[in-house]
């Protein structure tokens, strides 16, 4: 297990952020589907929890086949994705299920799984302990993320999207100079702890280590794109941004070839119970162990560090239809 806090901050308040990053998932998740390959939606509804109170619950599958790099696609069959189950009760929202011990699940590897708590204040990530981190055994690392000046994959860098060239019509914020997490107003932190676990002997650091890796540049990538299209989504409402949520979402299965989601925003649910798998969902059996494949060649020692080279999904440019 590997566990690690992310604080990255953004030149926004918490409120704009709720909308920014509803718009911006949606969008992003848009662009980088295609025939087969994506993110399907398998539900998005209200939810109501007895201590966080009202919320909303997404189900996603994300298909990964042919996104995968070489060496995980030389164990991983041919259709592959992501299960994520995620209960937004902002400014707090958990990535994962705790009372099950897991969260992000591999379709045919149970013993791989990540888990997120997420909460956003407005301040520039100064606040220390906030998850009550002593319920975790032993230290983890807290690494603050610079959305304007940390480095992301030359591949998928957009000069549209750097934030130390963007200006805001519509806010005036931007671009960001160095230094500049000290000095702006207003300023809001989304604090993450993500921990991510891939119980297979020989294999375990170097997963860890490389999921990771590819976190990092996700959550810079995401929150460089949430800022770079502000005026975008300046400005929307709640009911705006869930009703361009859903429609959006559905234009996402049609893409990628798959039914159209349960989706619903108007009234609050029950908890959600454990639904069956859509008849899209490749139907892949789960075993308590790993499989033997897995295993590392006798005569060939495994690397511990995670490898440099990360492979996500491509980020194309597509010209904004509005």
């Amino acid at each position: 297990m590997l566990i690690k806090e992310y604080r990255i901050c953004m030149p926004l308040t918490t409120e704009e952020y709720r909308v920014g990053q509803l718009y911006t998932i949606s969008k992003h998740s848009h662009q980088e589907s295609e025939k087969g390959e994506g993110v399907e939606v398998v539900k998005n509804e209200p939810h109501e929890d007895p201590i966080h109170g009202p919320g909303q619950f997404t189900e996603k599958r994300v298909h990964l086949s042919s996104k995968l790099p070489s060496w995980a696609r030389a164990v991983t069959p041919r259709i592959f994705y992501i299960t994520e189950k995620a209960w937004n009760y902002y400014p707090y929202t958990i990535t994962g299920e705790p009372w099950a011990g897991h969260s992000l699940q591999c379709s045919f590897l149970p013993k791989f799984s990540i888990y997120i708590e997420t909460k956003y204040e407005d301040n520039c990530g100064d606040s220390e302990n906030i998850f009550r981190s002593d319920k975790i055994l032993g230290d983890h690392e807290v690494s603050f993320l610079d959305i304007a000046f940390d480095e992301i994959p030359e591949r998928y860098y957009r000069s549209l999207e750097d934030p130390r060239f963007f200006s805001s019509a519509k806010t005036g914020r931007g671009p960001l100079q160095e230094g500049w997490r000290q000095h702006t107003k207003p300023i809001m932190c989304s604090y993450k702890l993500v921990n991510v676990k891939f119980e297979v002997w020989g294999l375990q650091t170097r997963v860890e280590q490389f999921v990771h890796k590819v976190i990092r540049d996700i959550l810079l990538i995401g929150h460089r794109q949430a800022f770079a299209w502000v005026d975008e989504w300046c400005g929307m409402t709640m009911e705006e941004v869930r009703r361009y949520e859903k429609e959006t979402q559905e234009a996402t299965n049609e893409l990628i070839g798959l039914v159209a989601p349960t989706i619903s925003v108007s009234e609050v649910g029950q908890p959600t119970a454990t639904h069956s798998a859509p008849a899209s969902a490749p139907s892949t059996p789960l075993s308590d162990e790993a499989p033997d494949f897995l295993a590392p060649p006798k005569n060939c020692p495994r690397k511990k560090s995670a490898p440099e080279t990360l492979t996500l999904p491509a980020l194309r440019e597509r010209a904004d239809a509005e």
